[in-house]
């Protein structure tokens, strides 16, 4: 395979995985957008694998068998649940690859043959031109190694928190600004003493050792409420990590593909930061959302009990019904007796909406994708700016497993940890029924005082037992 062809197949390739986002900005085409990324990602393979400066295919292809073995065995057996520790431990290998393809390129910069028909003048230039291309190859190694190790332990820990493995509460290290601070200065002081004497390795070493308690100090220092928008912080260093590989690897569609990933996880990262009031800037240094000490959570009033077959009621006689799912309904894996439930009452004429708040669940889009196994048609399904509106104008609202997205304190108690954040506005309904297993507080800590509002009535139980009793009494 000529060079002329591995790059052809690099620029397809490329142009694929640019299509490849934008059909993954909408349900319509998110299934195409699936496919271009797939397509495009074989396509970049088989040019890179049988290559011409390629060398060792066969063992290229073991190990690719290896891991495609491993991967469609987890993938089978993940839950939905599952989905964003699988996601964040995905990062952590794009960060080690980074960090292994940075010791690999450790020294391995080519010199050129100095020409022999140059005068001492051409010659002093050459070597000027060598010596810089040197340490620009170094700086990759350098900062790849850096972003890589970052990563690595950063999506370890935010893997740990998302799978109960780890306190999800944040590390209240003192002084911990200051030390992520300290790590960042050493950390360019070692890049210094590594250019002035590019041989030695513990320059590189040390700031290895930095990096990786950098990286887990950087994501423990948040807490597990606020792990969507880590998710989405760490998806955008492992395209900058997966960027940095490429300028080690001289490989173009790598540096186009890691900085695609950078750039659309940090905008991201951003739109969420919006959704939830947090300052975008804070979320690069760590330690942004400190999980809050519950402050009110004791209950504010008393609160009402209803039945499914209550509920039910209230549904037959409704002509317009808004359900906002949040993690709860992921858990207990009701977005199938949901997904009927909208059906059964659209075949009644009932206009059946979903609202979503951009950070429900513990992963961007977790409630989409839910919904969407579930068939659940996508244009009923709606953003939370888009349906806030309408809430004054709605008979019943369902919450199922959604707590501080649905907090109106949030809005209406300047002193609540929460306050400033975007909220669906649900209590503005007619009435409100909330699905939940108990009064405990949500993953902020903080409580709801929509539990207690007159409109509002509590379904306690399993959020799947309780939308199948919905169900038999409608039937």
């Amino acid at each position: 395979m000529s060079v002329g062809f591995v790059q052809a197949a690099y620029i397809v390739a490329a142009i694929l995985f640019i299509m490849s986002l934008a059909g993954l900005s909408k349900h319509e085409t998110a299934k195409a957008g699936c496919w271009y990324g797939i397509v495009g990602m074989t396509i970049a393979l088989i040019a890179t694998i049988f290559g011409p400066s390629t060398e060792g295919q066969l063992w290229i292809l073991i190990a690719m068998a290896i891991g495609a073995v491993i991967g469609i065995r987890k993938a089978l057996k993940v839950e939905m649940t599952e989905m964003p520790e699988l996601v964040a431990i995905l990062h952590s290998f794009v960060g080690l690859a980074a960090v292994l393809v940075g010791f690999n390129s450790f020294g391995l910069h080519e010199v050129a043959d100095i020409p022999a028909n140059l005068d001492e003048a051409a010659r002093a230039v050459f070597l000027s031109e060598q010596a810089v291309l040197a340490n620009i190859h170094n700086v990759e190694v350098f900062l790849g190694i850096f972003i890589g190790a970052v990563t690595f332990t950063g999506s370890v820990v935010a893997f740990g928190k998302l799978s109960g493995k780890i306190n999800s509460k944040a590390l209240m290290l003192p002084h911990r600004h200051k030390l992520n601070l300290a790590a960042l200065v050493v950390s360019a002081l070692l890049m210094i003493a590594f250019l002035n004497n590019p041989e030695n390795i513990f320059p590189i070493l040390l700031m290895t050792a930095i990096a990786l308690a950098f990286g887990w100090h950087l994501v423990a220092s948040i807490g597990g409420a606020d792990m969507p928008v880590v998710v989405s912080m760490l998806n955008s260093y492992s395209g900058w990590a997966a960027a940095a590989a490429g300028f080690m690897l001289n490989n173009d569609l790598l540096i186009v593909t890691g900085a695609l990933v950078g750039s659309s996880g940090a905008i991201l990262s951003y739109i969420m930061c919006k959704a939830m009031n947090r300052s975008f800037i804070s979320v690069i240094a760590g330690g942004f959302g400190n999980d809050p000490v519950v402050t009110s959570d004791e209950e504010q009033g008393e609160h009402r009990e209803t039945t499914a077959e209550e509920a039910a009621e209230l549904l037959k006689n409704a002509s317009s019904v808004i359900i906002t799912p949040g993690y709860g309904m992921a858990v207990a894996q009701a977005q199938y007796p949901v997904a009927e439930l909208t059906q059964k009452l659209r075949e009644r004429g009932v206009n059946v909406r979903f609202g979503i708040h951009p950070v429900a669940g513990r992963l961007p889009g977790h409630m989409n994708v839910l919904l969407a196994e579930a068939k659940v048609p996508y244009d009923v399904v709606l953003e939370m700016d888009e349906i806030n509106d309408d809430f004054e104008d709605t008979d019943v609202v369902l919450v199922i497993g959604a707590n501080d997205t649905v907090n109106p304190a949030a809005m209406e108690d300047p002193n609540s940890p929460i306050a400033g954040m975007p909220v669906l506005e649900v209590w503005k309904a007619q009435n409100v029924i909330v699905f939940k297993r108990s009064m405990a507080v949500g993953y902020a800590g903080v409580q709801n005082p929509l539990f207690f509002k007159e409109n509002t009535q509590m379904l306690f139980g399993d959020a799947k037992e309780r939308v199948n009793d919905i169900l038999t009494a409608l039937n």
